[in-house]
């Protein structure tokens, strides 16, 4: 599949659907109206979505990913894939040699909250179901552990079970040659997630993608420590609440990703792309600025780096069949961008510099229009030429910056 197939919903469900960013939504609750065009009819469509996790509390993170939902909340599951699969976003980031020669030998890492009992079943018919070589435990390709590197897993969260079903399709899309390791923290709190980061680091993680965030709290300058591991590449979700900074994004260790829009079209490339309104961005409130960012507007750390395909309404494709969740979903959010990113660090092989690279060879599908929010309309909440806040350097654009 090289194109985004429509998701098929009744008339009535169109006339309801939105998707948009979500600054104050709950799990389970239907966002607000945003409209883009049908990225295969070129047709105005909307569609319905929810958060997958609940909103977080201090000290703790809530998972980045937004679902497809019908009319009544529920996860709008098919018996056959919607959104874009492994061959469409590969085409899309000009990756498709790099995802099939490249990624033997590494291994990425997701770090997920609580456990997912179907996680490497459900792996296996997404991986299945697109050609993908299969990646099991029992041929060495995929590894589960908790927290503390053992097999006694925390207990099962359905929200974050279908988080860890987009991760690890999301970095077998990618990357198709990696190994997976899945580290479960035992719950959401920062504490158990950067235990889970730390683990992963151990157990000899190639790439680690992380896909949740939270508030920022003046703490973090010297928590941030857990995601600086030399020679590891870590990624972090930027968000799906629009303008503003969350934590880790913010840490001067991770490449940040931000989210955009992705449609076809009849260009060179088949593909364009615009700012996503739920990206996270801006400027964080605690941790410094590095070398390797240069933009003016920022005092301390800006939010984000590079960015991939975020927006529920050009989604992807995801096999989910935990608790809630009955077969394939459509699934948007800096959740998808994140795996996406790492999946492309371990296609590249430049794992000891991290963003630094990035910023230092800049080879990048810019994204120029879209806005996140309200910042003056400055480029921390604006697609512009050149750097941004929404979607940082851009998009790949091979595997030359990573």
């Amino acid at each position: 599949m090289n194109r985004f197939t429509s998701l098929a919903v009744s008339a009535a469900s169109l006339a309801l659907a939105a998707c948009a960013s979500d600054n104050s939504t709950p799990a389970g609750a239907i966002a607000g109206p945003s409209v883009v065009a049908d990225v295969s009819t070129g047709q105005s469509m909307r569609f319905l979505h929810a958060r997958v996790c609940p909103s977080a509390a201090p000290g703790t993170a809530r998972c980045h990913s937004l679902v497809r939902v019908d009319a009544s909340g529920q996860p709008l599951a098919t018996t056959a894939p919607n959104g874009y699969g492994p061959a469409a976003l590969q085409a899309a980031y000009n990756l498709a040699g790099a995802s099939a020669a490249n990624g033997a030998g590494r291994t990425i890492a997701i770090v997920d909250a609580y456990d997912d009992p179907k996680a490497e079943s459900d792996l296996a018919v997404y991986r299945t179901q697109f050609g993908l070589s299969a990646c099991t435990t029992a041929n060495g390709c995929f590894k589960k552990v908790s927290q503390t590197g053992t097999t006694a897993y925390p207990r099962g969260d359905a929200g974050w079970a279908q988080e860890i079903s987009l991760d690890l399709d999301m970095a077998s899309a990618i990357c198709p040659n990696c190994h997976i390791l899945l580290v479960e923290a035992s719950s959401s709190s920062f504490a158990n997630l950067s235990a889970a980061v730390d683990q992963a680091a151990t157990l000899g993680a190639t790439v680690i993608s992380n896909s949740y965030g939270g508030s920022e709290y003046a703490a973090e300058v010297t928590d941030q420590s857990h995601y600086n591991h030399a020679g590891v590449a870590i990624t972090v979700s930027s968000g799906d609440s629009g303008y503003g900074v969350q934590f880790p994004a913010a840490s001067q260790y991770v490449t940040a990703v931000g989210g955009t829009t992705l449609t076809t079209n009849s260009s060179a490339r088949g593909y364009a792309e615009t700012v996503w309104s739920g990206a996270g961005s801006g400027c964080s409130a605690y941790i410094a600025k590095q070398f390797w960012q240069t933009d003016a507007g920022c005092a301390r750390r800006t939010v984000a780096d590079v960015s991939a395909v975020a927006d529920p309404n050009t989604g992807v494709a995801v096999y989910d069949t935990f608790r809630g969740s009955t077969g394939w979903l459509v699934f948007g959010g800096t959740s998808v961008a994140a795996p996406i990113i790492g999946g492309v660090y371990a296609l590249g092989g430049n794992l000891a510099n991290n963003a630094s690279y990035a910023y230092a060879h800049r080879s990048f599908y810019d994204v120029t229009s879209g806005s996140n929010g309200s910042c003056g309309g400055t480029y921390l909440c604006t697609g512009v030429s050149g750097f941004d806040g929404p979607t940082g350097l851009g998009t790949p654009n091979g595997t030359t910056a990573f």
